[in-house]
C-alpha cells in the first residue's frame, strides 16, 4: 500500500473515541471479542468432547490421539491465515476478508453444534480453519491501519485490542465449560455460533462510521489476466488434492500419523518459503529487506514462546482434568474452567502493561527485548509445573493453585510478546505484502502447534518432570540467547521501534 493511501485511510477513521484511540479500535475490539468468545468457547471443551467416551457425550477417540488433534487443528487455523492474507492483499482487501471469515466460522460451530458423527465434527473443522484464517490476521491488519506509522499510540493500542480478544477467551469458557461439561457439548458449541454471529452484526452496522476506509484498499491487487490464471491453477490445485486423498486413504498411504508429519513439514516449510519470497520480490525496498532479516529471529522466539502457551489447551487442560485437585475449597471445579485463566490474567494485567509502555515511552525495552523477556517467562511458566510431580511424585491429585501459578507466569510473557509483535509485524511489513505479513505472523503458532504434535505423545504422568523441564529450559536459554542479540537485530529494523 502506497504512503499516500495509508495517510487517506488514517484520515478517514475518527481519531479519537475509544479510551483516547481511534473510534475505529471500538469496533475492531468488539468483534475480536466475538469471534475469539466463539472460538475459544468451542476450544475450551474440545478435547473433552474428543477424548470423553460416547456414553458421556463424547466421540470416544483415544486420549493422545485427541490432543495432538487439537495441536493440528491449532496449527492449520493458523496456516490457513496464509490463504486469508493472500485473498486480502491480492482480491477483495482485508475488509471483505474479516466478513466472510466469521460467516465461515459461524457455519463451522453450526455444524458442531448437530448431534452427530465424527463425520461432522471434520466438517466443522473445514469451515472454522478457513474462516480463521480469513478474519483473524485480517482484522489484526486493519488495527495497524488505523494508525498513522509513527503514532506512538499503535502498540499501546494493540494492548487494548489484545485485551479485547481476551475478554472474549475469558468469558466464553465459564459458559460453554458449564453447558458443555454439565449438560451437552452440543448446546456448548450451539453458544459460540451465536457469538460469531453478534461478531459479524456489529461489524457490519459500525464499520462505515467507525473505519472509515480500512480494510478497502486491496495492497497489491492482482490484474484481470492473472484472476484469471490464479483460479485456473487454484482449480486444478483443489482436483489433484482431492484425488491424492481419494487415492491414498484406502491404500493406507494418509494416516493420522501421516497427515502429523506433513502438518509438521508444512509448519516449518512455509514460514521459510514466505520470507524467501518477500526478500526476494521487487516490490520490497532495500530497507524492508533488512527489516525482513530482523522479523526472522523475532518469528522463531515466537515460535517457541507459543510452542508452550498452546499447551494451555492441551496438555494443561488433561493436567487439569486427570492431575488436578478439582473439588477445593468447598467447591466443585470443571477442568475447562481453568481455559478462562489466561484471558482473566490478561484482561486485569493487559491495560497495566499498556500504561507502562506509554508511561516509559522512549525509555521501554526494544522490541528484541520485550519478546527475550517474554520467551524468559514462558520458559519458568514450565519450570513450575513440574515442582509439585517434584515434591510429592506423580501418584496424587496436585493443588489446583500450581496450575493457577503457570498460567499466571506464561501470562506475564504473553504480554510482553503477543500484542508486541502484533504492532512489530505492522512496522516491518513491505508494504505490498502487509496482511500476508500479519499471516506470517500467525504462522509462527502454525508452526509451533504442529511441533507440538509431535511433542505431546511423550507426556505422560510418568515423564512429566522431564517434559516441562527440557521445554522450559530450552525456551529459558532461548530467551537469554535472544537479549544478547537484541542491540544487533535492533539495527537491523532501521528505525523500527
Amino acid at each position: 500500500m502506497s504512503n499516500e493511501n495509508k495517510q487517506k485511510i488514517v484520515a478517514s477513521v475518527p481519531q479519537k473515541g475509544f479510551f483516547g484511540h481511534p473510534k475505529g479500535l471500538f469496533t475492531l475490539f468488539f468483534t475480536e471479542f466475538w469471534e475469539r468468545f466463539s472460538y475459544y468457547g468451542m476450544k475450551a471443551i474440545l478435547v473433552y468432547y474428543m477424548y470423553y467416551e460416547v456414553s458421556k457425550g463424547g466421540l470416544g477417540i483415544d486420549e493422545s490421539t485427541a490432543l495432538a488433534i487439537v495441536s493440528i487443528y491449532g496449527s492449520l487455523v493458523y496456516m490457513s491465515g496464509i490463504i486469508g492474507g493472500w485473498l486480502a492483499d491480492r482480491i477483495f482487501g482485508t475488509s471483505k476478508a474479516v466478513f466472510y471469515g466469521g460467516i465461515l466460522i459461524m457455519l463451522g460451530h453450526i455444524a458442531l453444534a448437530i448431534p452427530g458423527n465424527i463425520t461432522m465434527f471434520f466438517v466443522s473443522m473445514v469451515f472454522i480453519v478457513l474462516g480463521t484464517g480469513l478474519l483473524k490476521p485480517n482484522v489484526s491488519s486493519i488495527v495497524g491501519d488505523i494508525y498513522s506509522e509513527n503514532d506512538e499510540r499503535r502498540d499501546s493500542g494493540f494492548s487494548i485490542f489484545y485485551m479485547g480478544i481476551n475478554f472474549g477467551a475469558f468469558i466464553s469458557p465459564l459458559i460453554t465449560g458449564e453447558i458443555g461439561m454439565k449438560h451437552s457439548f452440543h448446546l456448548g458449541f450451539g453458544v459460540a455460533a451465536i457469538g460469531m454471529f453478534l461478531g459479524l452484526l456489529l461489524f457490519l452496522f459500525t464499520k462505515k462510521k467507525n473505519l472509515g476506509l480500512a480494510g478497502t484498499f486491496v495492497n497489491n491487487p492482482l490484474a484481470p489476466a492473472e484472476k484469471k490464471k490464479v483460479f485456473s491453477i487454484i482449480a486444478i490445485a483443489v482436483v489433484i488434492v482431492a484425488i491424492l486423498v481419494a487415492v491414498s486413504i484406502p491404500m493406507g498411504l494418509l494416516t493420522f500419523d501421516s497427515f502429523v508429519v506433513l502438518v509438521g513439514i508444512l509448519g516449518v516449510a512455509l514460514p521459510i518459503i514466505y520470507f524467501t519470497v518477500m526478500y526476494r520480490s521487487p516490490k520490497t525496498s532495500d530497507v524492508e529487506r533488512s527489516r525482513l532479516l530482523a522479523y526472522i529471529p523475532l518469528f522463531i522466539a515466537a515460535v517457541m514462546f507459543w510452542a508452550i502457551q498452546e499447551q494451555g489447551s492441551t496438555i494443561l487442560a488433561n493436567y487439569a482434568d486427570k492431575r488436578t485437585q478439582l473439588d477445593f475449597a468447598g467447591f466443585s471445579i470443571s477442568p475447562a474452567l481453568f481455559q478462562s485463566l489466561n484471558p482473566l490474567f490478561i484482561i486485569i494485567f493487559a491495560p497495566i502493561f499498556a500504561w507502562m509502555w506509554m508511561k516509559l515511552g522512549k525509555r521501554q525495552p526494544t522490541i528484541p527485548q520485550k519478546f527475550s523477556i517474554g520467551l524468559l517467562f514462558a520458559g519458568l511458566s514450565f519450570i513450575v509445573i513440574l515442582l509439585p510431580a517434584y515434591f510429592a511424585g506423580t501418584d496424587s491429585l496436585v493443588n489446583p493453585l500450581w496450575l493457577v501459578l503457570s498460567y499466571f507466569i506464561v501470562v506475564l510473557g504473553e504480554l510482553c510478546l503477543s500484542p508486541v509483535g502484533l504492532s512489530a509485524t505492522t512496522k516491518l511489513a513491505p508494504s505490498a505484502f502487509s496482511a500476508q505479513t500479519m499471516s506470517l505472523w500467525f504462522l509462527a503458532s502454525a508452526a509451533a502447534q504442529a511441533l507440538n504434535a509431535q511433542v505431546v505423545k511423550f507426556y505422560s504422568p510418568e515423564t512429566e518432570m522431564l517434559y516441562f523441564g527440557v521445554i522450559g529450559g530450552v525456551a529459558i536459554v532461548l530467551g537469554i540467547l535472544l537479549l544478547i542479540l537484541a542491540p544487533k537485530i535492533q539495527t537491523f529494523m532501521k528505525g523500527i521501534k
